[in-house]
């Protein structure tokens, strides 16, 4: 495909040591492209309309947050053959992540580290750019995370700033909980936190709503069985409307060759490696609450059979971020030519 055989080559050999300038050059060459331009659409995407927790998606490929966390490129993500789009993961406070590198590609691996740490304009920004620019044409999912220098006992109403100041855009907010590279944050995974952060959002989005927004909640793939079943539990009490699964992972297995000395930078781990692990929750998500909690599965999905996986294991969608920098929108157009004809 031109993207694998020309344009990415060419990014990495200007910028063959820093992955985060390429990242930033592919956001910025986006934001410019016209919304919408039909060919394009038409080449990536597919008709495969799905309704999930009460939303209707043209498609079930959706674009991982993380790739376009303030929001630069909302018009360009549903011309490459997205679904469904999640930016973020935004914080009350803007901040500027953790110090670089923080963005490692394991190329041969089909991997990448990152401990990038938040890194965003902050939660009344993207209200402000929103508010001027406009949703995408297809949902908009917004990622939701706590600000690296407010304490855990404060985490609550630093969350619901973001809440309150984003609910005018969002079609679904997904809780992120489960990144590693925000000290503390998983805590917050743990049975007693989750449900006064999960009671304080839900109490929030019905004072702002009569139908309120959806909620996720995004789980790690380090969780024990026992820690996802009561981390479960807590989202079924609290109205929970789906699980995304999973973040980042912290373990380094199956990472091989001379890359896995790279794989040992601190930060969390994506890409092929993640896979098996992914469909593992997904699957015990799924059984766990006999398919009654719908889930977004993420994690590994370099292919249409991936994607397929995840469905098969019980995701109603799927989501792609370290696929699409490596492969390229190619990757969409298989994925959604793929799961055209799933079941």
């Amino acid at each position: 495909m031109l993207f694998e055989k020309l344009i990415r080559p060419a990014l990495y050999r200007l910028n063959r040591d820093d992955p985060e300038t390429v990242h930033e050059r592919t956001v910025r060459a986006l934001s410019l492209l016209p919304a919408q331009p039909p060919l394009l659409r038409d080449f990536y995407a597919a008709d495969d309309p799905a309704t999930v927790f009460g939303l209707r998606f043209p498609n079930r490929v959706g674009l991982a947050a993380g790739m376009d966390k303030d929001g630069r490129a909302l018009h360009a993500w549903p011309s490459l053959g997205f679904g469904f789009v999640e930016v973020g993961t935004v914080t009350r406070l803007a901040q500027p992540g953790n110090p670089k590198p923080r963005l490692f590609t394991l190329a041969a691996n089909d991997a990448v580290v990152n401990r990038m740490g938040f890194n965003n304009s902050g939660a009344d920004a993207l209200a402000r750019r929103l508010a001027d620019g406009g949703k995408p044409a297809v949902p908009l999912g917004i990622s939701i995370g706590k600000s690296k220098v407010v304490p855990l006992d404060d985490a609550v109403d630093d969350y619901r700033h973001s809440l309150r100041a984003l609910y005018p855009y969002a079609d679904y907010f997904a809780v992120n909980v489960s990144s590693p590279n925000t000290p503390g944050l998983r805590e917050l995974q743990d049975k007693n936190a989750l449900a006064e952060l999960l009671g304080e959002l839900q109490r929030t989005s019905a004072e702002l709503a009569v139908t309120p927004t959806p909620l996720l909640v995004k789980v790690a793939p380090d969780l024990t069985d026992t820690a996802l079943a009561e981390l479960l539990e807590v989202c079924d009490a609290h109205g929970v409307a789906g699980v995304i699964a999973t973040n980042t992972t912290l373990s380094r297995d199956g990472l091989t060759g001379p890359e896995a000395a790279l794989g040992k930078e601190t930060g969390g781990l994506s890409g092929r490696p993640l896979a098996a692990r992914a469909r593992e929750v997904v699957r015990f998500v799924h059984e766990h609450t006999e398919g009654r909690l719908p889930i977004i599965g993420v994690g590994g999905v370099l292919s249409g059979a991936d994607a397929r996986a995840l469905l098969d294991a019980g995701a109603s969608l799927v989501q792609v971020y370290t696929g699409f920098a490596l492969r390229g929108p190619g990757l969409i157009r298989e994925i959604n030519r793929t799961l055209a004809g799933w079941r």
